[in-house]
């Protein structure tokens, strides 16, 4: 028997909002099933089970602020007897009082997994809104084109029609806002607890954009590779080489990781930042690592990520795309040991073949952990990255 807690979805997270249960008492689970849904300040997450099992009870109504580590369910192991009811464990009395309800309507009852309420039914086609705004919508017998979603891209949150909250105000406070506070607070842990260091590397890339041109020719635009899968793929593969920058550093010890699973930073339309990890990039195909980036930030913008995707990364590679800045260092996100920036392509006089021609140019650079690393395998890994981006036909 075992309890099935609220998740740490990232540093910056300390407590979620359960939005909705996706199983009921007695369903089966198997490891990575989706169980429920909760709202952060990075959106509607779906949170996976890591054990597989039968649900014995939930604890948590939808609508409940719950702390890390609080109590979500209770999850009976494969092959372990049902207990009787009183013998269910309570949840550890420390994280009771952290448990803070939002208001309801006591009588209101929970929706039954994979309904939904019918005037969120009515509206669910055109507005935008979080599966708790749409429960709590229908409680209420409110009717969501009517309410100013306050969410990412306008959509409607549970804050948006709670009666007395946030919407009654006429200055609703943006999630953008929250997001951005969480993300201040959990970059100056970063900077304050971890000795960042910085190695920057300028590495031609007229080689990969002149083998995307001629791939990418006649092709349909869901179909092309931009290159930002190539970096992508060539930070995975570099970091295959450069262990030490791989990893986590936990419990005071650096522990590196079996697989590469980089970190995507995505840009919230609205403003805002997730970073969620691909899994084991290095396995993949170049057009596999293609199809993976276009789901999962289609999937982020829209606010439907699972949590192993916010909680796998290993190392983060941060991109600015075709156009930007030149140069871009950033701020390691713990407890991940090293973060990729890698500045927009630039036209610059290059030496290429004895001679001084124009050519597309990139700025790499390594923000590591120095308690876990050192210049010599930043070096490296810039060394393997510049090595295989000069091959993207290898890629």
């Amino acid at each position: 028997m075992g309890l099935f807690v609220m998740p740490s979805l990232g540093a910056d997270m300390e407590s979620g909002t359960l939005a909705e249960w996706l199983v009921v008492p007695g369903d089966t689970v198997a490891r990575g099933d989706a169980v429920a849904v909760v709202e952060t300040q990075k959106g509607a997450i779906e949170i996976e089970c890591f054990e597989a099992g039968t649900v014995q009870e939930l604890k948590a109504k939808p609508g409940t602020v719950l702390p890390v580590g609080a109590p979500m369910a209770v999850i009976r192991a494969e092959g372990e007897a049902a207990p009787e009811l009183d013998a269910v464990p309570e949840p550890e009395q420390e994280l009771e009082p952290q448990i803070k309800p939002e208001p309801a309507a006591e009588t209101a009852p929970a929706p039954a997994r994979g309904t939904v309420p019918a005037a969120a039914t009515a509206v669910a086609g055109t507005v935008k809104a979080s599966p708790a705004a749409r429960v709590r919508a229908a409680e209420l017998g409110l009717d969501l084109g009517t309410v100013t979603g306050s969410g990412p891209g306008g959509a409607v949150v549970l804050a948006d029609v709670e009666p007395g909250g946030k919407r009654d105000t006429g200055a609703p406070a943006s999630r953008l806002d929250e997001m951005r506070k969480a993300i201040a607070a959990a970059m100056t842990r970063s900077k304050q607890t971890i000795p960042h260091f910085y190695l920057s590397q300028t590495m031609d890339v007229q080689g990969a954009l002149d083998m995307l041109a001629a791939r990418n020719a006649g092709v349909p635009p869901s179909e092309r590779i931009l290159l930002g899968a190539v970096l992508l793929r060539a930070a995975a593969l570099a970091a295959q080489k450069a262990a030490t920058l791989n990893g986590h550093f936990t419990d005071g010890a650096f522990h590196p990781a079996e697989q590469v699973n980089p970190g995507l930073a995505v840009a919230l339309r609205g403003g805002g930042l997730v970073a969620p990890a691909l899994a084991d990039v290095p396995a993949m195909t170049l057009d596999g690592t293609m199809a993976a980036m276009r789901d999962t930030v289609a999937r982020a913008r829209a606010g439907r990520l699972k949590s192993s995707e916010l909680t796998r990364g290993t190392i983060t590679v941060s991109s600015l795309g075709e156009t930007g800045g030149e140069v871009m260092a950033g701020v390691i996100f713990p407890p991940q040991v090293a973060l990729i920036g890698i500045g927009a392509p630039q036209l610059r006089p290059w030496v290429h073949g004895g001679e001084v021609v124009p050519r597309r140019v990139v700025t790499v650079t390594v923000a590591a952990d120095h308690r876990v690393s050192g210049g010599r395998q930043a070096a490296r890994f810039l060394s393997e990255f510049e090595t295989l981006i000069s091959q993207p036909e290898a890629l």
